[in-house]
Order: structure tokens, then sequence, then C-alpha cells
């Protein structure tokens, strides 16, 4: 003990002398260390009283003051502390891709005057931007996207003279774009601001005319997925600058204004998916464009205009359902660099030529669902040309052309170097150098590419030499980078894997990784021309060694050394007594993990499991019994999980086992959560579990028989039951109201997360119930927002913003939900030949018509007995479920009020236990001694891997 006092001593003697010698100032200090004990995760160099002298990584000091702060991708998790303030000579705060990072951006922010660079891309902050941000005058690099941020934009942004890059993209803000009026500030000042990016927003109201000028010297201007209106004011012909434009995906109106033609700069024009009228804009002096995409609009009939043919620089024409007609020229398919022409869905007529003289670099043609009646074709054609739904294909035809290409397999992935790659250990990645090391990863976003041909090896090969020069020209130590799987996105964003391989080592250490970060995130690295304005969102790096080395050791951490050296000591002799003891813990819980059931008694009438609430154990020999044996006769589908068998128990109830096969396993104490969990779900409108049973290497569950299968196959005709409406609201309300209890009522709260026509199922008398909890997340009170992870769903069902962001919530659930109801109303699938159900019934729908217009769209079995009213409003309902925002979809417990006030204008009581009078079978009845079809009546139970319940 004598050891350890005077070690004490010394420790705090050197304590002293360090607060006393500390060069770093007081305030800076202070503050540094209110963000050290705020955030988690933060960097071990992190040590003593004195981050400039010791060399804090991620500080960047002068003369004793910190002038930067750069801690990329290192895993940093908490809030930012109002007490950043106290940096009053910050200079460039960079934190992006700290995803753990949260909550909002406090007032006091705007207190340091002499910030110039606030970058925050890809965290996990949320709450208003606060209007304080006006006050950094020198701020030039303004980039908060791919946060959680909700409300307007700051008017006082405007008030930033010097900014040049705004990048606001990627959040959830609302309202209208801020423009100046009388003493309030708004974004017509920022006329030296090279950047708006505004896209995948809430933004509303119409774009402001005053919003632009002939004395701005904007280059990129994006506003694509928002919730715009109005007409595109002519004052943006005015911005000679501009190189991209993207208003594509919102809600705006009119005529395309013609001063357009007059922006010769711009190479990326996006007008698709918005509700425009009039002629087809006159594009003829826009010189430089090489992309444009004027798709899904409502122009007027219009013969194919003369741009198709004179604009030399197009590599990309994109303009489905755009009212064209006429015969296509063939000098539309000779600029030297056109890659794709896509006009499908038009009235393009007459023979196709594309010539002898077209572009060497075109790859598809795709004209399907015109009026083309011949093609004349010569030998050596290496384009894909697509004819299908023409005349010329209304036959049977053999042709190539005549059928719709399957998508490519064939991606881009960079190549070994001349070399042949190592085959290296689990947590290392050959390089394209054929090193084995930890590279740092992360996804590009490139949001208006002016190129379509992915194949292209070239144009990748010429990005990753310049991302390698830019890296090494920064002196970051890179050897190499490696890019992969080039694909577009719903965004019509191309998306690129980047892999960053060290140089020297195996692995980065935390300073080379915010260096790597921040060459990224403030556009340091400046792509190679065709790729446009992007993006990069880094994942965190988990390689890093424990210490710092060389010069960045300090004192500070010899002295901590010492003292942890003279506690091993005392370490020990506790090591010792409690060794035993552990020891004798370690058996007690391999025998849990080994039996977890151990301490059941499955002997009692209840199961003897106190832990279960409804469900009880079975041995294999009551199982066995119950299904004959497993026989075939009762074998009735199969899935990831297993095999499924009905059985019938001792007092006569069916049930439905899952029997797990090899692999598909859990481990006993994940067995054991899940059915405890399972077991607290009770609801009559969500599959119950019986029970389960875990002995002689078996792990089986048992649920309620659910007769009738699922409501897929009773919409597709499969299953022989007519569905009319009234019982097809009550099947919506019922799996509603089964989907709010797991929401609102399960304990812990539960997210579906795959929510789609298979996983309602139908009992005796059509009662709808959720099934299939195999993807499900479980979802703590404290966390009660969304949940961070993987990607699962299906295709056609999945939230498109749980897709990109990752971020779980039970408004995902309320998309699929709506997406169901969809399904309901049309009996189509959601993605059928290529169309999606939400973009037909939203492009087909007309409010000011009777049934919105939808009467082709609607399944002819309700078609004629709908009323008109009820109708109009369930498709209200399932088109706010589907808004592409979550926030701006109802929860379910409102999704449940808005059908029941559905059913009772349809004069439906939703109060009624059931309606199965209301339905009717085509052939012979079906029930609990008639399954209709094995390999689907059950495709709930096992068509994905175990269920992992997980809570958080």
């Amino acid at each position: 003990m004598m050891v350890l006092r005077i070690l004490f001593s010394l420790l705090v003697a050197f304590i002293q002398y360090l607060v006393i010698a500390a060069r770093t100032n007081q305030d800076d200090f202070t503050a540094i260390l209110s963000l050290k004990n705020t955030w988690e995760n933060v960097p071990p160099s992190w040590v003593g009283d004195d981050p400039c002298e010791n060399r804090w990584e991620g500080i960047g000091c002068i003369n004793s003051r910190v002038v930067s702060i750069t801690l990329s991708s290192i895993n940093l998790s908490g809030q930012l502390s109002s007490d950043i303030e106290e940096l009053a000579e910050l200079q460039t705060l960079d934190l992006s891709y700290n995803k753990g990072l949260t909550g909002p951006l406090p007032p006091s922010i705007g207190k340091m005057k002499k910030l110039s660079n606030l970058i925050l891309v890809g965290c996990g902050f949320s709450g208003q931007i606060p209007s304080s941000i006006g006050s950094l005058q020198d701020l030039v690099f303004l980039s908060l996207n791919s946060n959680s941020f909700i409300g307007g934009i700051p008017p006082s942004i405007g008030l930033l003279s010097k900014l040049h890059w705004l990048d606001l993209a990627d959040n959830r803000l609302s309202g209208t774009i801020p423009v100046s009026k009388g003493n309030t500030p708004g974004l017509d000042m920022l006329v030296k601001t090279k950047h708006f990016h505004f896209g995948k927003n809430q933004l509303s109201g119409e774009i402001p005319p005053q919003l632009f000028s002939s004395d701005m010297t904007l280059i990129h201007l994006l506003l694509e997925n928002n919730s715009l209106t109005g007409n595109i004011p002519s004052t943006l012909g005015l911005v000679q600058s501009l190189e991209v434009v993207r208003l594509d995906k919102n809600s705006l109106n009119g005529s395309v204004p013609p001063n357009l033609n007059n922006l010769t700069s711009v190479q990326e024009l996006f007008l698709a998916n918005n509700k425009l009228t009039g002629p087809l804009p006159n594009l003829t002096g826009m010189t430089s464009l090489n992309y444009v995409d004027l798709s899904n609009n409502s122009f007027a009939v219009s013969d194919v205009p003369p741009w198709f043919s004179t604009l030399q620089s197009l590599t990309s024409l994109i303009m489905e359902e755009t009212q064209i007609q006429g015969q296509l020229p063939v000098s539309m398919f000779s600029p030297l660099q056109l890659q794709t022409v896509v006009l499908k869905n038009n009235k393009i007529n007459g023979t196709l030529n594309i010539g002898s003289s077209h572009s060497d670099q075109l790859q598809l043609i795709d004209l399907r669902n015109n009026l083309i009646d011949a093609f004349t074709q010569r030998a050596g054609y290496s384009v894909q040309i697509v004819l299908a739904d023409n005349p010329i294909c209304f036959e049977e035809r053999t042709e190539k052309y005549c059928s719709i290409p399957q998508p490519s397999n064939t991606s881009y992935s960079t190549p070994p170097e001349n070399c042949t790659p190592y085959t290296c250990s689990s947590d290392q990645i050959s390089s394209p150098t054929c090193k084995c090391a930890n590279p740092y990863t992360g996804t590009i976003f490139f949001r208006a590419p002016s190129f379509s041909n992915l194949g292209n090896s070239s144009i990748f090969a010429s990005l990753q030499k310049k991302l390698v020069l830019t890296f090494q020209s920064n002196n970051l130590p890179v050897d190499s980078v490696s890019l992969s799987n080039p694909t577009k996105n719903l965004d019509d964003y191309l998306v690129l894997n980047l892999q960053v391989f060290p140089s020297g080592q195996h692995y980065f250490n935390r300073t080379a990784i915010s260096g790597i970060g921040f060459v990224l995130s403030n556009q340091t690295f400046k792509p190679p021309r065709g790729f446009g304005p992007f993006y990069f969102i880094g994942e965190n790096y988990g390689y890093f060694a424990d210490w710092a080395t060389g010069s960045s050791k300090s004192s500070s951490a010899i002295i901590i050394g010492a003292a942890v050296g003279g506690s091993i000591l005392f370490l020990l002799l506790l090591i010792a007594g409690v060794y035993a003891f552990r020891q004798k813990r370690r058996a007690e819980v391999a025998s849990k993990k080994n039996d977890p059931f151990g301490s059941w008694d499955p002997n009692t009438n209840s199961g003897g499991v106190p832990q279960l609430k409804g469900a009880r154990f079975f041995s294999f020999e009551e199982l066995k019994k119950y299904t004959n044996n497993f026989s075939e006769v009762n074998d009735v589908g199969s899935g990831g999980y297993g095999k499924v068998y009905r059985g019938t128990l001792s007092n006569g109830q069916l049930v439905a086992i899952k029997r797990a096969q090899q692999g598909s396993m859990q481990g006993g104490l994940e067995f054991k959560t899940e059915i405890e969990l399972l077991s607290r779900v009770h609801h009559k409108n969500v599959v119950s579990l019986v029970g389960f049973c875990f002995e002689q290497g078996e792990q089986m569950l048992v649920y309620e028989y659910i007769a009738n299968g699922t409501l897929k196959d009773s919409l597709s005709g499969r299953s022989g039951i007519r569905l009319d409406w009234m019982r097809r609201l009550r099947i919506a309300l019922g799996a509603a109201r089964g989907l709010q209890y797991l929401h609102d009522l399960a304990n812990p709260p539960i997210i579906h997360r795959d929510i789609k026509s298979t996983n309602i199922l139908l009992d005796e008398r059509l009662n709808a119930k959720v099934a299939d909890f195999g993807l499900s997340k479980l979802m703590g009170e404290p966390e009660k927002g969304h949940v961070t992870t993987q990607v699962k769903g299906t295709m056609g069902y999945l939230d498109p913003e749980y897709y990109m962001t990752q971020q779980l919530t039970e408004k995902s659930d309320v998309y699929g939900f709506g997406v169901l109801l969809l399904e309901l109303l049309t009996a189509r699938n959601p993605i059928e030949k290529g169309k999606y159900i939400v973009r037909e019934v939203k492009l087909a729908m007309d409010k000011t018509k009777e049934m919105y217009n939808l009467q082709q769209i609607i399944d002819p079995v309700i078609a004629s007995s709908t009323a008109a009213r009820s109708l109009e409003k369930f498709v209200d309902l399932a088109l706010k479920c589907v808004e592409e925002s979550g926030v701006n979809r109802p929860p379910m417990s409102e999704v449940v009020k808005e059908i029941e006030s559905i059913m009772e204008l349809a004069g439906l009581n939703p109060n009624a236990e059931s309606a199965s009078t209301s339905a009717s079978y085509e052939g012979e009845n079906k029930g609990s001694d008639n399954p209709y079809a094995n390999e689907s009546l059950f495709a709930y139970s096992g068509a994905y891997l175990p269920s992992r319940l997980e809570p958080k």
C-alpha cells in the first residue's frame, strides 16, 4: 500500500505541473474537455491537459489556440455540447460520418465567428437548424446533408455573403425556400454561392422567382425529390453559370420557360416526374447538354423535336411518356457521345432506322410501348434495341428486340495492377496492388452524372486514378483505391462502393482516416468531368491501434502508464481471489447455454414457464405424434427455416409446426429469448405462438393454424376465394389493427419490417392476421424513433427512406401497408412487368373525375360494387402511407381510424366480428380440411432465415 500511495502522490504532482505548463488556451481546453466528457469513443490520445502540446488526434492548433477539429468516421457518439462556443478561434469543424452523433445543433454555434468550414455530413443530428448560423460571417462551406434536420431553411443563411457551398440535402426540411423581404434575409442574397443542394427533403410551395438573378454565380441547382409546386420561374434562365439543374420528382406544373434555352452551360437537365404541361421545351440552345430527362410529365402531343439531332454533346436522352409522335430521324443517333436513348410509352410510329453512322458509344435504344411497325436491320449492330409492345412485335416474334432485356449481372470492380491477389486473413482484403490490409470503406453518390453507360471501365479507372492522386497530394498514406458495384439508385444517383487502402502498414490511424474523410467531405477531391456533384458517406473504421505512434505519445501517457503499472500488483491479488469463483460461474453459464431450458419443467399443465405468456413446451415425442411422425401428408410447405407441418393437438386444435433444419438453427439462448418475446404477442389480428420444442437436437415453433392461407392467394384467385369491396375493407382494418398492436401495445414494441400480402393470413371467417416475424425488429422505448439496421424486406413494399438511410422506424411498416392497400384495390403485384403500383396509381389518378379516374386500374371484381366516395378515401389513405418521407406518413393508430371512417362511409360497422358472408368461393369450399396450395399456404412460415429478434 505504501508503494501505491507514493505513486499516487507522484501522479498528483505531475498533473499539477502539467496544468501549470499547459500551452493550450484555457478556454479552448475547457471546451474540448466538455466535448470529451460528452462523447463516447474519443481517440485514446485524448489524455492530459494540453491538446495542442500533446497533439490530440483530430485537433489542430496555431499558437496555443484550437483552429480545427476533424474527426470523421471514428464512431463518435453523443451530442454537440454548447460549450463549443468557447472555441473562439475555430475555423474548421468536420465531424462527418459519425452516425452516433445525435440531437440538435446548439444555438451557441453561432458565436464561433471565425468558423469557415462547418461539415457534419452523414451524422445523426436532428431538430431545427439554428438561425444563429447566420452569424458566421466567415463561413465558406456549410454541409449538413444526410442528417435528420427538420423545420425550415433558416432565412439567416442569406447573410453568409462568403458562402461558396450550401448542402442541406437528404434531411427532413420543410416549408418554403426563403427569399429576402424587407429586413428579412433570404437565399437570393447568396450571389457568390456556387452550390444549392436541397434535394431529398420535404420543401413545399413555389420556387420563388426572386431566388434567381443575373448576378448569381450558381453552377449546381439541386431541388429533386421535394414537394415543390407551381411553375418553373423564368428567372432561372438568367443564371448563365448553371451547369446542373435537377427539379425532378416534385409537383411542378405549367410550361417550361422558353428562356431556359439560353442556358448554354447546362450539362445535365432533370425535369422528370412532375406535372409539366404545354409543348415540349425547345432545348436547341443548350449546346453543352449531355444528359436530359423530361420523362413522366403531361406535355402536349408533339412531333419529334429537331434538337434530338442537333445537340452533339448528348450522351443520354430519357423521355418516357412525354407524348412524342411521329417517326424518329436517322440523324438523331449520330451524336458522337450518345450512349442511351429511352423513349418508352410514347406514340412514335413508322420505321425505326438507326443508320450505319450511329455513335460508337451507343449502348441502348429502348422504344417499348410505341407504334413502331418496322425495323431496318443491318449486320453488326452491337446496340441493344428494345421494341417490345410495339406493333412489330404483336405477333409471335422470336427476334431479340421483341423481348424485354433482363438486368445485366456484369458490374465493374477495380482489377489487380499486374499482380496476383493474396488470400488474406478474414479481417483483411487484398488491395489492387495485391497487399493485404484493412481498407477504409464508404459509398460515393454522384448526383447528376452525364453518362449512362456503367460498363465503361475506362470511366471508373480515371476516377480511381484521380482519387489516389488527390489523397497522395494531400500527404495521406494511401497506397491504392478500389471501386466496385456501380449502380443507379431510385434517385438517379450513380452509387459506387469505395475502398481506400493504406500504404506502409496494414491499417490507418485516426489522423489518416480524418484526413481522407475531410478530402471527400469538403470537396477537396474534384472528380473527372462527367461525374457531376457528389457526396460521400463513410463507414466507421474499426482497425485502429490502441494508441497513436511516434511523436503523438505524450508524457502524460507515460505517467498514466506508471500509475497503471503500480496498480497491477493489486489487480493480480484481486484476480487470484476471484479466479475460483469465476471458474465456477463459467461452468454454470456454459451449462445454461447448452440447455437454456434446463430449469423449466415441461410436465406441468402450464408448461412451468413463468417467462412465457400463453405458450407451452412440447416434447419431441408429442409433436411427432401430432404430425403422424412428420409424415408427407402433414407436410404443408417449406422455406429457408425448414419444413412446416400441420398437426392436430390432443384437444383437437390445429397447429402449424415449423421445424428448423440444420443450418437454420439458432443458439439456445437466442431461441429461448425469441419464444419468450413471441409468447407476449396476443391479438386477434396477429398470428399467435402456441408453443415450442427444444430437445433431441430439434428446434420447433408451434403456431395457430390459419385455414385460408395468404391474402396474396385470395387476391390472385389461387385460393378460389372471391373478395368483394366490403370484405377487403374488413381485411384492411384487421391488418391495420394487428400492425398497430405491434407498434403501440406490444412490449417491447415491434417493427414488422416485411409487411406484404403473403404475410397477411385469413382465418376460417376471413379475418386478417399479421404473420411472419422472421424479419422483425424490437424497438425499446428509450430509442423509439428509429433503429439503424441492415436493410431487409421485399422489393415493392420496401420503404425507400429506410432503403437509403438504413434507419428503420414504424413508418417503414406504414409504407409497406400503403402498398398493401393499393394491392387490395387493384389485385396487382407491387411490381409487375416493370411497373410499380405506387407510381402507376399516381400517374393515372385525377381527383377531378369520379373514382379518381382509376377505373382501368381497379380490380374488376370490385369495380362495379364499390362506392365511389369510400374508394376515393381509401386511395387518399394509401397514398398518405406511401409518402416519400416517413414524417409525412400517418401512424398506424391514425390509419386504423381512417379505415374505420371509410367503412362507416360504406355502410359497414367497423366493430362487427366478421363479414365472411360477403365473400364467396369460386370452387370447392376451402378450409382446414382443404388447403388450396401446399407451396403457398404457409409462405409466411420459413420463407426467410430464422428470425432474429434483437432488443436494442
